[in-house]
């Protein structure tokens, strides 16, 4: 009994003293160095980041263009097989819903009651804007609308907007946004595409108009007009220093660069129509991009060379004279019969991308760009669609492309010397204008293979020979659009299928909507 009353004494004495003890708790317990709210700035660079064409392009659009091929399989299938890879599409899916549109929709929902915070919101509008072009052109219709409101809104099943309403809603938003930046408020200098300089997103916003308009070319040209018309009214990029690029480091590596640089280091090659259509127009960039490690006989070979100590045999050569494209429609088996007839010791020999310049691992990347501006520009001026000579356009967005090469350092720029020799030598013949614009805008787009792909698409340039590979999973001459990810077939079927039913089967030979069949590319000149 005596015990009883000793621990109910100590619990009275504890129970009373335990207020004081709550006196402070709540600071006691707060971390002075961690931060309870987030700028807004830090979300939107992380979009920022991430939105740049990753390593998995390789896989599909820069090989569906024909710019650079693997002749391994496994992992590696895709664009150089035309076969269905689903683990590489789904890069390109969960790389923008979850490291960029989730993020720039949280910037918008931060900032759009924020008058001090508005020019940061219309820079998140035009960044989403560009995120949704990449994944609706990738594979048509897409969740949108409700896309990124699962923490938000409890919307984790997204429907699937058709693609026509997408591209109306981007317009629609390109157009507010830019009209509603302003160099009065306050200017976002964290910004690490432009230090939040007012006048060059107003001329990028302009120029992804302009992108966005000409993608309706093979379904409305009374609407591609009118938004073209719209974007050069408001100003487009008027020089390199508009460009939209992303300059990285080794602690924010490049991801084309990452992985030409890591595990598939040896396992890329230049594709031979790139390769050929540069070395036959003599085009100086050739000698910017590409190393060819002749007499190679195996990856080691490669990379002694590069590092300064070429076995016995090998020679690194980036003279243009020496650069060999590998063949499109070729295994590692059977590219065997084509290095023999070539007399190769293997395929190591082929040329590749340089990666200690173009896709090193600080290289930078360009999403949107002057030179391809200006050539849709002069596609624009061709039609008669603004007041301009084509020619003129046409010639300013090769040197602009050309002059782009010095942002990679002084090893890659090209000498002016060499840049109007060849603008001198390729003028615009309007006889063939469209096929010649086309086809520097595929070059142009070298390395942003989500733009190359939907050019191509859209325009039927350059006039690319179907890959021949015997093992091909599409009916066509060429891919039209990546298949969506399996997952979604199992947390959101009933808005799979209804996208499905109205653009056709989840395979590589559907086409998006601007795509459509009943258009005959850039023939079609109003």
């Amino acid at each position: 009994m005596k015990g009883i009353l000793k621990n109910l004494l100590v619990f009275l004495i504890v129970l009373n003293v335990l207020p004081a003890c709550d006196d402070g708790f709540d600071e006691m317990n707060i971390n002075p160095v961690q931060p309870t709210s987030l700028d807004p700035i830090y979300l939107m660079n992380r979009a920022a980041l991430f939105s740049t064409p990753s390593g998995t392009s390789l896989t599909y659009e820069i090989a569906i263009v024909q710019q650079i091929v693997s002749p391994n399989g496994g992992v590696l299938a895709g664009g150089n097989f035309n076969q269905l890879n689903r683990a590489f599409s789904i890069g390109t899916w969960n790389k923008y819903y979850r490291d960029v549109l989730k993020h720039t929709t949280d910037v918008k929902r931060m900032t759009a009651d924020d008058p001090e915070r508005a020019n940061l919101y219309h820079m998140a509008r035009i960044l989403h804007s560009l995120a949704a072009m990449i994944l609706t052109d990738t594979f048509g219709d897409v969740p949108y609308s409700e896309a990124s409101l699962g923490y938000l809104e409890g919307e984790i099943d997204p429907v699937y907007d058709p693609q026509e309403q997408i591209y109306l809603d981007i317009l629609a938003e390109l157009e507010q946004a830019t009209a509603g930046l302003s160099a009065n408020g306050t200017i976002e200098t964290g910004d690490i595409f432009y230090g939040g300089t007012i006048e060059k997103w107003k001329k990028l916003g302009y120029s992804l108009m302009l992108r966005a308009a000409m993608r309706h070319t093979k379904v409305d040209l009374a609407r591609a007009r009118e938004w073209t018309e719209k974007a050069v009214a408001g100003g487009v990029m008027t020089s390199n220093e508009d460009n939209m690029k992303i300059i990285h480091d080794f602690n924010y590596a490049n991801e084309i660069g990452n992985t030409l640089n890591a595990t598939e280091a040896n396992n890329y090659y230049l594709a031979a129509p790139f390769q050929q259509f540069l070395s036959e127009n003599d085009d100086p960039r050739l000698g910017s991009i590409a190393v060819r490690f002749i007499g190679a006989g195996s990856g080691p070979d490669q990379n002694s060379a590069l590092n300064g100590n070429p076995p016995a045999g090998v020679t690194l050569s980036r003279d243009p004279a020496d650069q060999l494209g590998m063949p499109m429609g070729y295994d590692n088996q059977t590219i065997g019969s084509v290095v023999n007839n070539l007399g190769l010791r293997s395929f190591y020999e082929f040329s590749q991308v340089d990666r200690t310049r173009m896709v090193a691992r600080d290289a930078p990347i360009f999403h949107v760009t002057y030179a391809q501006t200006s050539l849709l520009l002069a596609e624009a001026a061709v039609r008669g669609w603004i007041s301009a000579d084509p020619a003129d356009l046409f010639a300013q967005g090769i040197r602009a492309n050309m002059e782009q090469y010095a942002t990679y350092g002084d090893n890659v720029a090209i000498p002016e010397s060499s840049i109007s020799a060849y603008i001198e030598a390729h003028p615009l013949n309007m006889a063939d204008a469209m096929e010649q614009i086309g086809n520097q805008y595929w070059v142009a787009s070298f390395l942003n293979g989500y733009e190359a792909f939907a050019n191509f698409r859209r325009t039927g340039y350059p006039n690319l020979t179907p890959n021949p590979y015997p093992g091909s999973d599409i009916n066509g001459d060429f891919i039209r659009r990546l298949s969506y990810p399996d997952s979604e077939f199992s947390v959101n079927n009933e808005n799979v299928q209804a996208a499905l039913s109205r653009q056709g089967p989840d395979d590589l030979d559907s086409r998006v909507w601007w795509d459509a069949n009943s258009g005959s590319e850039m023939a079609i000149i109003q």
